[in-house]
């Protein structure tokens, strides 16, 4: 017997990941961005819709998880994503691969709200917690608006 997740879930999709409202001022990440419980989820889905502050508008984000439940005392809990460049494989010789933290940027090209999907992307059940701080990157004396919404797999 299989059940349709959309009636097991104990969330309701689409979830809000950051309410529209304007980036904080002066380029500054988010201060405290949601936290939505991800155990066992295996895909999540970004909808963004950005409406830029003022010309050259434009917002950074970065996708952050935990391995934990809860908060810990004395323990790093957030993690950035990362991307991966593998180095050149030569006979005879070991290879250095680059890794480093990734946080993804996006320059609007007009005033109107401009909407755009990230994904899906695999957590693959591994992820207890998930936020994603955003800041205006683009013109930060005139922050933009942002919404982000997600669905769960």
């Amino acid at each position: 017997m299989s059940l349709d997740i959309q009636n097991v879930w104990p969330i309701e999709n689409p979830v809000t990941i950051r309410a529209a409202a304007a980036l904080p001022a002066a380029g500054a990440f988010d201060a405290n961005p949601t936290e939505i419980a991800v155990a066992g989820v295996e895909w999540i889905t970004f909808y963004f819709a950005y409406t830029r502050g003022g010309a050259a508008g434009g917002f950074d984000w970065e996708l952050e998880v935990s391995p934990y439940a809860a908060d810990l005392v004395g323990v790093e809990d957030w993690f950035n994503g990362s991307i991966y460049s593998a180095g050149a494989v030569a006979a005879g010789a070991d290879t250095t691969s680059l890794v480093q933290r990734e946080e993804q940027s996006y320059t609007a090209t007009g005033a109107a709200v401009e909407t755009f999907v990230v994904g899906p992307v695999r957590l693959a059940g591994t992820v207890e917690r998930l936020r994603v701080p955003c800041q205006e990157s683009g013109n930060v004396g005139a922050p933009g608006e942002l919404h982000v919404v997600a669905v769960l797999r």
